[in-house]
């Protein structure tokens, strides 16, 4: 009814995502102090440039995409339009600064003559992010722009979801090869002394894990997902009434 308040969050919902969001937050600001405290900071130009990469791929690949997909359980209610429009925007907003972390690293590569793509962490990071591209470009053409049929949007459906979850912790696990590498290049004979460069790091790595474990379970509840709305409905009605020859009273035609 018009002026009634808007349906309660199932119990426990507004809980998991606040702390998704102080354990992003908490990593992003991690992340901050190991590059500010023991790598020197963070510049676009000279030896600094490759800081750039980590920032942006746990900034980008990491909460962002985390936030994106969790739009769909925050925004319950609200128009699925705009919701769809949100998703896709952060979606975007999480590869334009994933491409600038991939730009960085290959540029400060070149400039010190370190050969890329030649680690376990350059593979996995580069699948994660093309797969990401290709499932926003596919995500858009299904579900945000006109064209696609509902037939193709459902069946297509359960693997787009399947892929969200898949590709965030691909892009965790890369993550957490990526810190492990930096690690080894740069403080391989204290490492093992449990020095508090390590410890920090260390401590990323477990703060990215907790993220993508806490918004894994929010996506995963059954009883948390976005519930149908009335136009939904209806165009799942037609959809059956087209290709089951039932009418929407429930009799063969």
């Amino acid at each position: 009814m018009e002026g009634s308040p808007p349906p309660a969050s199932p119990a426990g919902l507004s809980a998991y995502v606040a702390v998704s969001q102080l354990l992003g937050l908490t990593l992003l600001a991690t992340t901050g102090a190991w590059l500010g405290r023991y790598r020197g900071g963070v510049a676009w130009h000279g030896h600094l440039q490759f800081n750039v990469h980590p920032l942006c791929m746990v900034l980008g690949m990491v909460f962002l995409q985390g936030d994106a997909l969790l739009v769909y359980r925050v925004f319950r209610h609200e128009a699925k339009r705009s919701t769809k429009a949100l998703h896709a925007l952060l979606h975007g907003l999480a590869l334009v600064i994933a491409l600038v972390g991939i730009v960085a690293v290959f540029e400060s590569h070149r400039a010190k003559g370190i050969p890329n793509m030649y680690s376990l962490h350059s593979w996995c990071g580069m699948a994660a992010f093309v797969l990401y591209l290709l499932q926003w470009l596919l995500g858009c053409g299904f579900f945000l722009l006109p064209g696609a049929s509902f037939s193709l949007r459902s069946r297509y459906k359960p693997l787009h979801v399947f892929l969200g979850i898949a590709l965030l912790a691909l892009s965790i696990a890369a993550c957490l090869l990526g810190i492990t590498e930096m690690l080894l290049f740069n403080i391989s004979d204290s490492y093992s002394r449990f020095v508090p460069e390590g410890v920090l790091a260390n401590t990323l790595g477990v703060l990215l894990v907790a993220f993508g474990l806490v918004v894994g379970y929010v996506l995963t509840r059954d009883d948390w997902k976005c519930p149908p709305l009335a136009e939904e409905l209806a165009l799942s009605m037609d959809f059956k009434t087209l290709t089951e020859g039932e009418s929407p009273g429930g009799g063969s035609q």
